[in-house]
């Protein structure tokens, strides 16, 4: 288990706080408590950040955010690839050179090679974000199950997302508002159904889809 968490300011010309990153990625410190990491891309419109709970490698090789060696491709993530070893002597049979150990690494390559369509090659759990520098795009992905969570909002020209909704309102400009009708299911089945959450504005990624958000604020949401 690990936690992801990040900020994209896509209509606000202010950066990204570092110093946000940090403290909205060790709200869930219980998700990592191995190691930590943050970066701000983009002229600072974009910061990421990671707890880790270290399982495959265990070295510093294996941090996040990730990025690929030209530095177009960066990557935060949650979960297990089940298949990565496969996956990865493939890559290596076309030429991709690692430098790690972790299925993180593996997931950059696949994306370099395949661009989304990787998503079908891939047997696991995950939930992650992935910022294409070169596309100008913050790509987030859910598993087919949706073992691992991801949540998300959009609030005031800034793109808000994390593993946990409570790092999310770590952020200053979201609001902290109940959403009535998610309480109303809450109440009845003990479950909010995906997009909602019990915040008003805060939705869940469905399981088995994608959120793709470019530069100028255009989402598009797809299953996958």
């Amino acid at each position: 288990m690990c936690g992801i968490v990040g900020v994209f300011n896509y209509a606000v010309s202010e950066p990204v706080p570092p110093e946000l990153i940090d403290t909205m990625r060790d709200e869930m410190i219980h998700r990592g408590p191995d190691g930590e990491g943050g970066v701000v891309l983009d002229n600072g419109r974009l910061g990421l950040g990671h707890r880790r709970l270290s399982i495959l490698d265990l070295t510093e090789a294996g941090l996040q955010p990730m990025s690929d060696p030209s530095g177009r491709v960066t990557i935060v993530y949650n979960g297990e690839i089940y298949n990565f070893w496969e996956l990865r002597e493939e890559l290596e049979r076309k030429g991709h050179v690692f430098r790690s150990r972790s299925d993180t690494e593996v997931l950059l390559h696949l994306y370099l090679e395949y661009g989304k369509s990787m998503l079908h090659r891939l047997r696991g759990m995950f939930a992650f974000a992935l910022w294409d520098e070169e596309a100008r795009e913050l790509w987030l992905v859910r598993d087919r199950i949706g073992i691992k969570p991801l949540y998300y909002t959009f609030v005031q020209g800034r793109f808000v997302f994390a593993s946990e909704i409570k790092a999310i309102l770590r952020h200053p400009t979201v609001p902290r508002e109940l959403d009535v009708e998610s309480f109303y299911h809450y109440l009845s089945f003990l479950t909010t159904p995906a997009p909602r959450t019990l915040f008003s504005g805060i939705h869940k990624l469905p399981a088995g889809h994608t959120l793709t958000l470019n530069d100028r604020g255009e989402a598009r949401l797809e299953r996958w």
